[in-house]
């Protein structure tokens, strides 16, 4: 496989209003991407795109080796896993923790399968690997912000897929819970056998060192793509964000201050 996914001069037009204009974007096997943008940027657009529930007005969109118009996008869609917020929001407040991660193997909202010994204890090992064994035996509603996203993030790996999207999964977390999240997340990445990670923020300290690669969404358009490293400075992002802006390195993460102008 050349790419996991390539979408070449991507057009999307909604209500005679132009959503994405002219998207260019190729992840290649063995990177992790990061993609950040302002609210309204389109960054979720795209994600729709990639997951087949919308259709590009003009140019084509290839995901993990399949162009779109020859492939069952149900079919693939079994492929990608995609946390985001509004799943959080879908998921039944009294739903067992096990239950919620073994619905991830059926991408159903509730669990309406009889459970196996086999699928039990795989979600068991996932919620182990996400430091979230502890919540066995208790609901959802019972979880905190941070717990939940954890849950969440093992459900989507249920189904073993190929390419796994973080829509902000840090949204709404505190600082310990966020750091703590972000530990997890670099060490599933670290994994021979781990998935294509898309990471979606608009906040920049967010970006691990594992997301080599960055991509810079403003408008619709694509603004700048490339190496983290590159993507992440202080005249790149002043440019981006449209205000000047300084971005500093600790351990390999870049965090953003905006200068005293007075």
């Amino acid at each position: 496989m050349s790419s996991i996914i390539d979408l070449n001069e991507v057009t999307w037009r909604r209500e005679q209003k132009t959503v994405l204009s002219g998207v260019n974007w190729t992840v290649k096997p063995g990177e992790h991407w990061a993609v950040l943008g302002l609210n309204g940027s389109g960054k979720t657009t795209i994600l729709n795109m990639i997951n087949g529930y919308i259709w590009p007005t003009s140019g084509s969109v290839s995901v993990l080796g399949h162009r779109f118009g020859t492939v069952d996008l149900r079919e693939l869609r079994k492929s990608i896993g995609w946390v985001s917020s509004s799943l959080q929001e879908r998921i039944r407040p009294n739903e067992s923790t096990i239950d919620v991660v073994i619905s991830g193997k059926h991408a159903s909202i509730g669990l309406y399968q009889k459970i196996d010994e086999d699928d039990r204890a795989q979600a068991e090992q996932l919620m182990k690997d996400f430091n979230c064994y502890h919540l066995l035996g208790r609901t959802y509603e019972t979880c905190s912000q941070g717990e939940k996203q954890k849950l969440l993030i093992a459900r989507a790996l249920m189904a073993s897929p190929r390419l796994l999207i973080l829509d902000e999964a840090c949204n709404g977390l505190d600082f310990l819970s966020r750091e703590a999240l972000l530990a997890s997340i670099t060490a599933l990445a670290s994994k021979p056998d781990a998935p294509t990670l898309l990471f979606v923020t608009h906040h920049i300290e967010e970006i691990l060192p594992i997301f080599s690669h960055s991509l810079l969404i403003r408008r619709g358009s694509v603004f700048n793509q490339g190496s983290s490293k590159d993507m992440l400075t202080s005249g790149n992002l002043t440019a981006f964000f449209e205000t000047p802006v300084e971005v500093s390195w600790q351990n390999e993460r870049a965090w953003m201050s905006i200068p005293d102008l007075s």
